[in-house]
């Protein structure tokens, strides 16, 4: 039983060795055989010429993550959320970005949603065997209670996570936009996929550490899918966050500050303004830019949907068409 077990074990492990050799970001990084070898100055050089790589890498997939943050406006327009799921560092960026929401743009920490394999213990110390449940990633899934209105990011550097794969074909099966993410191309990833956001950064400076340049790149396109569909959303004017939530001192300080570099009206005007429309710099601004009320803002921002730029817009035309 015992050697039948190990035969086992070793042919799994074969197998599994056999599947890194085609990952990309387990190759040896020729440039940094000798980094074992240098002082702190010349390591931290050699990572951050690695880095500087990430960027790059990113800009060549900008038409990808163009399509899938078309795909997340039109999910949030319809009631439908963003949800990422992952396993390891994968799995902590999508919770790290979803949860940054609620705060940057007054949106229910409902609309954005991150899953980690092995549950909220993850985010802080790793579950074993849980990145390769395929079954539990159904299981978190259904209690997210995934929809076809909802946009689903499976994030997996190497691309081969049997929990994030199993997702994005259980998602696919009930009709939401799959999107993937990953570093390293994979057939049976792209397949599980309708978006496939590869971004080749090659290998890590530490061979397999991919919560380096991976986690990187993960880290900008995240950033990309959530920040460019808020603004798409009307979460912004100009480049202002227009929608930040107020739920503290320092967030109540950028929002007073928003609203003077939004109106260009002085501290006293602005916190007055912020007063009346219950800290909302949205309506703040509209009201000192337009002159309407508290409850003609509100019924303004409404009717064009949230876009602070095309209320004052209307409103404007509005006020000469009355003249």
């Amino acid at each position: 039983m015992n050697t039948l077990s190990s035969k086992s074990l070793n042919k799994i492990q074969s197998q599994l060795i056999n599947e890194l050799k085609q990952v990309s970001t387990e190759s040896q990084n020729q440039d940094t055989l000798d980094i074992d070898l240098l002082d702190t100055q010349d390591v931290l050089e050699k990572i951050n010429n690695e880095d500087q790589k990430v960027a790059g890498v990113v800009k060549f997939i900008i038409p990808q993550i163009s399509q899938a943050v078309d795909q997340i406006v039109s999910a949030f327009a319809n009631g439908g959320r963003l949800i990422y799921i992952g396993a390891g560092t994968s799995g902590r960026l999508g919770v790290l970005d979803a949860v940054e929401c609620p705060p940057t743009f007054s949106v229910s920490n409902k609309q954005v949603v991150g899953i980690i394999a092995g549950g909220d213990k993850a985010i802080y110390k790793a579950v074993e065997g849980a990145e390769d449940s395929e079954s539990m990633a159904i299981e978190d899934l259904q209690q997210a209670e995934l929809s076809k209105k909802d946009v689903l990011v499976g994030i997996a550097a190497s691309g081969r996570t049997p929990y994030v794969i199993s997702a994005m074909n259980y998602g696919k099966s009930i009709g939401a936009t799959i999107v993937g993410v990953s570093c390293s191309y994979n057939e049976k990833f792209a397949q599980a996929n309708d978006i496939n956001i590869c971004a080749v950064v090659g290998a890590e400076v530490l061979t397999g550490s991919t919560r380096m340049k991976s986690g990187t790149a993960q880290k900008l396109i995240l950033n990309m899918l959530t920040t460019a569909s808020m603004i798409r959303s009307g979460k912004s004017y100009k480049n202002l966050m227009i929608d930040v939530k107020a739920s503290n001192e320092k967030l109540y300080a950028r929002a007073v500050r928003i609203v003077m570099q939004a109106t260009e009206c002085d501290y006293d005007c602005a916190k007055q303004a912020l007063d009346q429309s219950e800290n909302n710099a949205k309506l703040a601004t509209l009201m000192i830019l337009t002159g309407l009320n508290l409850e003609q803002s509100r019924d303004c921002l409404a009717n064009n949907n949230g876009f602070l730029r095309k209320a004052i817009e209307q409103t404007s035309l509005d006020q000469i068409g009355s003249n």
